[in-house]
């Protein structure tokens, strides 16, 4: 059964990357970065499609150098989802990829150096419709606010980001978005809590450094979590030392978590104990292999027993119930018996069957197939 979320969203003036609405009343974004050598095209290119194919809104791409810069250009052409370029410091680069065609340039105004080089990457965003992500981090301030605050401080990263903010209202370009990140789950919320009410742009939300992919998981929901808890954020980055892919998946599971934003399975398992009619575990790490592809949001109950199966069940778009027999759910009610040997084959057949029910009205021409289960 789906509840609607109680938060309640930090008004924000909305932007556009790409065709991809932030801030507003859009959509929370999820979006990852690839880590690729951006020189080499056709991995570049498919680490994209990959990120896209598990529901990425957007991707950051480092453009460090102007040869970096024209390969950009090649991978911009073959692919159809949002891009942003990571620049650091070298107007020149930002200009050329505007050019090429970027969604979003994420340089900082006060890196750049001189005030025609800033006013130059500015007018030039202005004329191509490219909206700039001002980044701060607490792991790179300037030296004036290291010596001022003494250690990276939310004070510290809040009084960076309007520094560069305060450019770009001299040049009348409201057209950004802002991320304060630090490695720090406190500090970085703190950050955004004091810069959230001081402007109106969109926020980026991320915890810079996070880990790998288990503890990095972990701090990103609680950091992310935290923030997006209070209706802060408007779109967000999980950054692991894993396979981007995952940054993505993690990112739509906490976004799913909050009921904000609905995407692929949401799987409702217990953590299994004696009463278990069947092997929870691998039954759930099984499905979960086989149905990472679907992006359709649904509720699926796996529950071991009969103690809170059919209440988890009933409230499930598909359901199991373990017992003597077991039972699978379908909205709501009992359908039929499921020995322990098929139990992944028919919630696999009864989920994607669904779907493709719902496809047939939606999108006839889209059919997502079951996997080979020989």
């Amino acid at each position: 059964m789906s509840v609607p979320s109680p938060i309640i969203r930090r008004k924000s003036r909305q932007i556009m990357v790409g065709n991809v609405p932030i801030g507003g009343d859009a959509p929370i974004a999820v979006q990852s970065m690839t880590n690729t050598e951006t020189c080499d095209v056709e991995a570049t290119v498919a680490q994209i499609t990959a990120l896209q194919g598990v529901g990425a809104d957007i991707v950051r791409v480092s453009v460090p150098s102007m040869d970096a810069a024209e390969a950009f250009g090649k991978i911009k052409q073959r692919v159809d989802i949002p891009l942003v370029a990571d620049i650091h410091f070298d107007y020149k680069i930002a200009l050329r990829v505007a050019e090429l065609g970027v969604d979003c340039l994420r340089i900082n105004p006060g890196n750049i150096g001189r005030e025609d080089r800033v006013r130059a990457v500015v007018d030039s965003a202005r004329d191509h419709g490219i909206p700039i992500r001002i980044g701060v981090n607490a792991g790179s301030l300037e030296k004036d606010l290291q010596k001022k605050y003494g250690e990276p401080t939310p004070d510290a990263i809040v009084e960076s980001a309007l520094r560069h903010i305060d450019i770009l209202d001299r040049l009348n370009y409201p057209e950004f978005k802002v991320s304060l990140k630090a490695s720090d789950v406190f500090m970085t919320v703190h950050a955004y809590q004091k810069l959230a009410g001081q402007i109106e742009q969109p926020l980026h939300l991320g915890i810079t450094e996070a880990g790998g992919l288990r503890s990095g998981s972990v701090k990103s929901a609680i950091g992310l979590g935290m923030l997006l808890s209070q209706g802060i954020g408007d779109t967000i980055r999980v950054s692991l030392a894993a396979d981007p892919i995952e940054e993505i998946r993690v990112g739509f599971d906490i976004l799913k978590s909050l009921r904000i934003r609905n995407k692929g399975i949401n799987l409702i398992a217990c953590p299994s104990c004696s009463r278990q009619q069947f092997d929870v575990i691998s039954t759930v790490n099984e499905l979960e292999s086989r149905l990472e592809d679907i992006l359709e949001p649904m509720d699926v109950a796996v529950i071991g027993c009969i103690v809170n199966g059919p209440g988890e069940a009933k409230e499930a778009a598909v359901g199991l119930t373990g017992g003597e027999p077991n039972l699978l759910y379908v909205d709501g009610k009992p359908d039929h018996k499921v020995d322990n040997e098929t139990i992944v084959d028919e919630l696999e057949r009864e989920i994607r069957g669904r779907i493709a029910r719902q496809q047939q009205v939606t999108h006839p021409e889209k059919i997502i197939p079951i996997k080979d289960m020989s």
